[in-house]
């Protein structure tokens, strides 16, 4: 692995010499404004990566926080994704998890006027039903309206994470109609876009919404999102006041404790190469098990926690977060470091020439320096990696349109494995980029759906084991995300159920 050790250090070390001044001079100092308690009046927010546009079927979870302040939900999600109130009041789930009923507050309205109601939602579901990148997930789900604030949404078959189609955001029916999605938003969040003050790549701007059903609870009167892609560049605007708070790499948390900076550690992700191709219709390589298990044994897992995430990780062997239900604990590496008998599995797969692949890439996620390392290390099997940078409003869509059947990612994990199995697993996730059904994977999803407790997470790791013996995944690490924020404010507790940063309502 000593390749590898010497490109993460390198990578690692550019990363963290280079500063953007044209990033670092387009800061203001917004956040200094304060209230007559010397409060802070607005909230400044760096972001490691641009939004895909205003789209509400395309808003990733992953930093966020634009779509937080102008989209409501009927429900939000806590860590352990457990679902508290937003535009619904309560809800109940019939007793065999195919429905659950969302009774709505009344007297909500989107920022155009338009009524926060079970019309809208209907609306809002069924245009998500069918754009973006979850309209797999949703597309067989039935809306119905029984009266003014009621929903309820049906299933056809028993989903014990049903209520979990109550997070789809809310936008004005006139909005979504219109076929301008990717306009300045209409929603009725706790924020409206300030469109005046607002400079798409750079800046984004928002003005508390007075009229939001819990405003009282909102602390910000102005919230800023920067986007400032390189972290260095984001962390010297940090330690100088022009933002409040951002993501940054794990070789800058030295530096950031020593500027007297918080920092938040997170571990909500697995880096891992997604191997969605099961039946090589696009690489056929990725139809040969021996190929898929011999790309899990090229990678030196513990130089890399140590190297290229300078100790802020662990090495993991499978996809799901510690501590959920499908999580096999003290999992022995099914595929042990072994090179040559990776080379090995290759020649006998008829693969000893090895294949071409290209890695969709999303800049500030860390992958211009992790893509690197982890293509010298394909390249031993002959692997020959290309990149391609996706942006623009259909981005998300090109990444799970199963365009890229192999994919290097940071994914979240859930608290609640049942959601992971479902987005990653099941041949309808949404990251199960060429959707291939499974007969046994059908056959255990079957089994955790109609069993609760030990017997839900006895087949839920079943179904872990069976992937892992398909090497559907090459799982490499768990990393530590850090979220570092001046001590002007505070986070007293991170709501997100992916533990991937603090989401808007966490700042105060």
């Amino acid at each position: 692995m000593r390749r590898t050790k010497r490109l993460a250090r390198a990578s690692l070390t550019m990363a963290t010499a280079l500063t953007s001044l044209a990033a670092l001079s387009a800061c203001t100092d917004a956040n200094t404004a304060s209230t007559p308690e010397g409060k802070k009046d607005t909230l400044v927010l760096g972001s490691t990566a641009d939004i895909q546009g205003w789209d509400p079927a395309n808003q990733p979870s992953f930093q966020g926080w634009p779509a937080d302040a102008v989209f409501q939900t009927l429900v939000r999600f806590d860590a352990q994704g457990k679902a508290q109130p937003d535009a619904a009041t309560r809800w109940e789930v019939n007793s065999d998890n195919t429905s659950v009923t969302f009774q709505m507050r009344d007297r909500m309205k989107f920022s155009d006027g338009t009524p926060v109601d079970a019309a809208a939602f209907k609306a809002a579901f069924e245009y998500q039903a069918s754009h973006g990148g979850q309209a797999a997930r949703l597309a067989e789900i039935k809306v119905t309206t029984p009266d003014r604030l009621t929903v309820q949404i049906t299933e056809p078959k028993p989903n014990p994470d049903i209520i979990s189609a109550g997070g789809v955001k809310l936008a004005s029916p006139k909005y979504l109609k219109a076929g301008q999605v990717n306009k300045a938003p209409v929603g009725s969040g706790p924020y409206e876009l300030d469109e005046s003050a607002t400079t798409r790549g750079s800046t984004y701007s928002f003005t508390k919404n007075e009229n939001f059903w819990d405003a009282k609870n909102v602390p910000y009167k102005k919230l800023v999102v920067k986007v400032l892609k390189n972290q260095t560049a984001a962390l010297n605007a940090l330690k100088t006041g022009q933002i409040d708070g951002t993501l940054i790499q794990q070789s800058m948390y030295k530096e950031a404790k020593a500027s007297g900076l918080e920092v938040l550690k997170m571990r909500g992700n697995t880096t891992r190469l997604l191997l969605m191709d099961h039946k090589g219709e696009k690489i056929p390589a990725l139809g040969e098990l021996k190929v898929r298990q011999a790309l899990n044994m090229i990678f030196d897992k513990e130089a890399l926690a140590k190297d290229f995430y300078q100790g802020q990780a662990t090495p993991t062997h499978q996809i799901f977060r510690p501590g959920s239900a499908a999580y096999i604990e003290n999992l022995k590496d099914p595929y042990p470091y072994d090179v040559a008998k990776a080379k090995q599995l290759m020649k006998e797969a008829g693969y000893e020439k090895g294949f071409s692949v290209t890695f969709p890439l999303f800049e500030g996620l860390g992958m211009e320096q992790l893509i690197p390392v982890v293509a010298q290390e394909l390249g031993q099997l002959n692997i020959k990696v290309e990149q391609k940078t996706l942006s623009g409003p259909t981005a998300v869509e090109e990444l799970l349109s199963g365009k890229y059947p192999m994919i290097l990612w940071p994914l979240g994990n859930y608290g609640q494995s049942l959601q992971d199995i479902k987005d990653y697993v099941l041949h309808t996730g949404i990251w199960n980029v060429m959707h291939q059904p499974d007969p046994t994977v059908n056959e255990l999803w079957e089994k955790i759906i109609t069993s609760t407790g030990q017997e839900s997470a006895k087949y839920q790791q079943e179904l872990n084991r069976y992937t892992i013996d398909q090497a559907w995944n090459v799982p490499i690490a768990y990393p530590d995300g850090l979220y570092a924020y001046s001590p002007k404010i505070r986070i007293p507790e991170m709501s997100d159920s992916n533990a991937l940063n603090p989401r808007l309502w966490d700042f105060r």
